[in-house]
């Protein structure tokens, strides 16, 4: 898979990314039925899910030439639910980009603009294979 194109968990979920740069990413969901809990809200893992691409792919967008990354650790604070129906908007910027590590955040709001989440992540950085001369 190239990695200048959507996953095909982020088409499943179907986020769609509204602005696109290397300290910020900007995308939206529309929360349907299905990704909804018991309460008619956006389930917690949905929006986990919905954080997680995005600093997936800012973390890939920053990477060095032939490297990887994985998610190590991610942390997320809930505020208010995003009821099924809406409209989730998501702002992902950069605390840290180094050679090792990053860490994004990610700010997930209401359709009405009322914080929902925010979302803390650790990408490992996994530098790419090297070839051993003998």
């Amino acid at each position: 898979m190239r990695q200048d194109t959507p996953p095909a968990f982020a088409e499943l979920l179907d986020i769609k990314i509204t602005h696109f740069a290397l300290d910020r990413i900007e995308a939206e969901l529309p929360v349907r039925q299905e990704l909804g809990n018991r309460n008619g809200n956006m389930h917690g893992g949905a929006v986990m899910a919905f954080a997680d691409d995005l600093g997936g792919g800012a973390t890939i967008a920053n990477l060095p030439e032939g490297a990887t990354t994985a998610t190590i650790e991610s942390k997320t604070n809930f505020f208010a639910a995003i009821p099924v129906g809406d409209v989730a908007k998501a702002e992902c910027t950069p605390l840290h980009r180094g050679r090792t590590t990053m860490v994004w955040q990610s700010r997930i709001t209401r359709g009405d603009g009322k914080l929902a989440a925010i979302v803390t992540q650790t990408q490992l950085v996994i530098p790419g294979k090297f070839s051993a001369k003998a």
